[in-house]
């Protein structure tokens, strides 16, 4: 990492690089600061203030009636903690901080964590930095979001390792976000990110698969008071990420391999209701907040995880569907594989109007594809060209190729100044290679795929089935239908299909009389993975080694590697 990224990393924007130990814990109070709140006449405390031993001075609300004296903090299953950030003798005003949590099966184990970063008080912007933020713990792994204690902010993306973050997106969790204060929105049941859903389909504590759904705010006109947004109470932008081999792990704990993203006017959901079974408020404490409605909330309404996939597809109403791949396997980001856009394939760099225009795309690597009027309706088929998975109904697709994921893009969450910080850093490739496809006789599949394998910017070669008489359709997998399961198995199938081609070419390279054995290192594949991605390249060399035989020794003769290359094989036609 250079000593100016270094330096620019280590201030506000990513404060754990100073760090020498986390601190996951806040700090301890001074014990002669103590002193207690009574608000009913139980005799029995009813809160806290005191001051931290760093000088923060914060105030604890016993909502669940269990503080006893001598405690010197609250408890973290029905309490709630707020924290005078900017010392002006308020608790949960501007700049203040407010975790609360409500434990509400009586367990003893907090459900529920709302979340309050304040700014100050703003009519202007929908984007603030702040958070209004629910996190729901339905695996009851105890983890919620990550506080930096010495900072006092929420650093959503502090991690250990390459991805295993702080905060929870691993597992079965649920998240509701905005970046926008409480006391500007009209209805606090909804939110932005409404839901960020994670699913762990086998229990193992990390996530395969996730949802995430937006709902706009929308500006109040001519308001008289603090209230200037409300949301639509529709999902307009509802993005998939899949982790297809299921490769995540110890050490590797977010994998995504394929993201789908459907936009438009999209459904409503105001009957998604979720009610709190219990939500125990200490009596008397609203004094304390600013705007406590959240407090006083019955239910909070969003899509669920047993029904936000079927909502996308049974009411969703989209304009267009975009599909991502990381075909170089080196995203590890906590949400999908971040989307290339339909820009420039020769651009690079974030917001110069290239497929990575997108400041969380991977510079290189990925393959995106684009059904700009929503023709296919999300389906998925695989296609002659090349044994891959593409979105059916794309007009165009683009493969910015690394083919050994030199540029490794990790979790990375934003390439230039935003919240999101750096760890590493981020490198961009000055030359890559590109493979194009396009449907050129619409009919929903790719028909055409072109090749610039120098990185000049132009496409020396290309292959149209069309031309060549042969089928461009495949089999359509309807994702409407499709679990979980269902991806994974899709995936297996593909990397099946590449395996298959390889043997196959390899058959015809011996018939040509070619040394094979250059390749011996794609040979061996380990895991699913590898059969996906190494069969694709030894295939691919071996096409090109059959040609370049062709050209410069006319005798080899009775070998159609473009049939054998360009098709599926015969066992697919089965399935």
């Amino acid at each position: 990492m250079s000593s100016n990224l270094l330096a620019q990393l280590s201030g506000t924007r990513y404060p754990q690089l100073k760090e020498t130990l986390t601190p996951f814990r806040l700090p301890m109070a001074h014990p002669d600061s103590i002193s207690y709140i009574f608000l009913d006449d139980d005799k029995d405390p009813d809160g806290i203030k005191a001051t931290l031993l760093n000088g923060k001075k914060v105030l604890w609300i016993d909502d669940d009636d269990d503080m006893k004296i001598g405690d010197l903090e609250g408890d973290m299953d029905n309490d709630a903690l707020l924290i005078d950030i900017n010392n002006d003798g308020l608790y949960s005003d501007e700049e203040d901080i407010i975790l609360d949590y409500l434990d509400e099966d009586g367990d003893g184990k907090a459900d529920y964590m709302a979340l309050l970063e304040n700014g100050l008080r703003e009519f202007e912007t929908e984007w603030l930095t702040c958070h209004y933020i629910w996190m729901i713990d339905e695996d009851q792994d105890g983890v919620f979001g990550h506080m930096n204690w010495d900072t006092f902010t929420f650093e959503a993306w502090d991690h250990a390792g390459r991805a295993n973050f702080f905060t929870d997106y691993n597992g079965d969790a649920i998240l509701l976000k905005a970046h926008n204060e409480p006391w500007n929105m009209e209805n606090l049941s909804y939110n932005w990110e409404n839901p960020f859903l994670h699913f762990d389909e086998d229990n193992d504590g990390l996530s395969e698969m996730a949802i995430r759904m937006l709902d706009r705010p929308q500006a109040i006109e001519n308001t008289k008071d603090f209230i200037t947004l409300k949301f639509s109470e529709s999902v307009s932008s509802v993005q998939m990420g899949f982790d297809l081999d299921n490769d995540t792990e110890p050490g590797n704990e977010l994998d995504f391999d394929m993201s789908l993203k459907f936009s438009g006017k999209g459904f409503q959901y105001q009957d998604q209701v979720h009610p709190f079974k219990s939500h125990p408020i200490a009596e008397g404490s609203d004094q304390f907040f600013t705007d406590p409605r959240y407090r006083h909330l019955t239910e909070l309404i969003y899509p669920g995880r047993e029904n936000a996939y079927d909502l996308t597809f049974d009411r969703g109403e989209w304009e267009y569907c975009w599909f991502v791949f990381d075909e170089d396997d080196d995203c590890n980001r906590w949400e999908r594989v971040e989307f290339y856009d339909p820009k420039d394939p020769f651009k690079i760099g974030s917001g110069n109007g290239g497929l990575d225009d997108n400041p969380q795309a991977d510079a290189a690597g990925d393959r995106g594809e684009w059904d700009s009027d929503f023709s296919g309706k999300g389906n998925l088929y695989i296609s002659p060209l090349d044994g891959k998975i593409h979105l059916y109904g794309a007009e165009t697709g683009y493969w910015r190729i690394d083919q050994h994921a030199l540029f490794f893009q990790g979790w990375q969450g934003w390439r230039g100044d935003n919240l999101q910080p750096e760890d590493t850093d981020p490198v961009e490739p000055e030359r890559f290679a590109t493979v194009k496809y396009e449907d050129t006789d619409n009919n929903g599949f790719f028909d055409k795929i072109s090749y610039d394998m120098d990185g000049d910017q132009v496409f020396e070669e290309s292959f149209s089935l069309c031309d060549a008489k042969q089928p461009d359709k495949g089999e359509i997998f309807v994702t409407a239908d499709m679990e979980y399961e269902d991806y994974s198995n899709l995936f297996n199938k593909v990397a099946r299909v590449q395996s298959t081609k390889a043997v196959q070419m390899l058959a015809l390279a011996r018939q040509a009389g070619l040394n094979t054995d250059y390749y011996n290192f794609y040979k061996n594949p380990r895991s699913v993975n590898e059969q996906y991605n190494h069969g694709y390249w030894l295939s691919y060399y071996l096409l090109r080694d059959i040609k370049q035989l062709k050209v410069i020794n006319p005798k080899v003769k009775g070998i159609d590697e473009d049939r054998v290359y360009y098709s599926l094989p015969e066992w697919t036609r089965d399935l």
